[in-house]
Formats: structure tokens, sequence, C-alpha cells
């Protein structure tokens, strides 16, 4: 393995959403909105080698655009003008993500091919291009790296960088592609202090070996 990919999403939100699992009256559908990923080397002195975003139109399940929430907005810094210029339908937004990630393996801090895209996909009744078996968890990475699951579960992929100490390279938090830079600048970290391996990276490798 000489790379693997490091992504984040962000999806429809608005105030208490979260705490309601989404189940209000007038909470969207945890819809893609933004995707972001990078290439992390895993050999030399393991570099991030390119960078890859889309912001995809929201829809709802009849097919109109689900209107942007202020909270929504104000965290992510993604409004209705940044939709109307740079959106894109679900199917090619994925469709350019699997093209960019190739054959590597993917990471995210949880589960989020799940949460976003197993979510989107059945809304809009498309398949998704990339098998779930493509996708990893990297909170287990840090655990084959000797962090303590007990202090893994309290972390975000935005805290990342602060907990660990590590310069964020200026990435926004909220931000799909900041996110996921950050998540891969730890794992960067660790790689260059032998914490972690290139194989780790490996889908077939028990999450604690």
């Amino acid at each position: 393995m000489k790379t693997a990919i490091v992504w984040d999403v962000e999806f429809l939100t608005d105030a208490g959403a979260p705490q309601r699992f989404w189940c209000g009256p007038d909470d969207p559908d945890p819809v893609l909105v933004q995707i972001g990923a990078v290439r992390l080397g895993l050999e030399g002195d393991f570099p991030i080698l390119d960078r890859f975003e889309r912001v995809v139109i929201p829809r709802d399940r009849a097919g109109a655009v689900w209107p942007l929430s202020p909270l929504f907005t104000r965290l992510t810094g993604i409004g209705d003008a940044r939709i109307a210029a740079e959106g894109v339908e679900l199917e090619p937004a994925l469709g350019a993500l699997a093209d960019f990630a190739g054959q590597d393996t993917i990471w995210a801090w949880g589960n989020d091919e799940i949460f976003a895209v197993g979510i989107s996909c059945y809304l809009a009744g498309v398949a998704p291009p990339i098998p779930a078996t493509r996708f990893g968890n990297a909170t287990r990475l840090l655990v084959r790296a000797g962090v303590p699951a007990e202090e893994v579960v309290t972390l975000r992929s935005n805290t990342l960088c602060g907990h660990f100490g590590v310069d964020d390279a200026g990435a926004q938090a909220h931000d799909a592609l900041g996110d996921a830079q950050s998540v891969a600048l730890v794992l960067q970290h660790f790689l260059r202090r032998g914490r972690l391996h290139p194989d780790d990276f490996r889908h077939d490798r028990p999450a604690t070996a």
C-alpha cells in the first residue's frame, strides 16, 4: 500500500436535530452537502499528496432542494449561494470520490459511509459506487497507535490536532475538507513517529493488532 484516503462529510442538520436523532417534525433528513478528502502517502515522509472536494445539492425525498438551516450555514460556512454556484448532484459527486480514491482504502473519523452516504443514497434511490468494505473507521487507527479507547471516544475530527499538538495547517472546523485534513495530519504524526505502520491501513487487520 502506497497511499490511503482520509475523508469527511457535512450533512444537513438543525438546532437540536442530533439530540433528536433527526426525528423532529421539522428536522431535515441528514443528507450530504459536502464531501472532502485527502490522499495520505504511506511511504517516505508520509506526505499529503492530493485533495478532493465536492459540494452536493441536498434534496428531499421528493427531489426538491432542502433549504439550509441557519445553524448549518453558521457551522460550515456553506450557504445557498455556494450550493447554487458549486453544487452537483449526489450520484456524480460520489462517482468523483470513487475516481479520486481509486483502489485505496478510505478512512473517516467514524462511519460516514453509513450515516451520510448510506442514508443519502437510500433516499435518492441510487446505488453507492463504493462498497462498504472499502471504508474504515479511523478511530481504530488511533487505538492501533496506542491511544486508549476511552481517550479516543472523547475526541472529534476538528479537535484532534489540538489534542495531540499537531499543526492543523489552517484547517477549518466543520468543513469536510478541513476536518479530513485534520484527521490525516494526526495519522501522519503517528506514522512519522512509528506508532502506526502503512500495513495498519489495510482493512483486513484487526482493530487492536
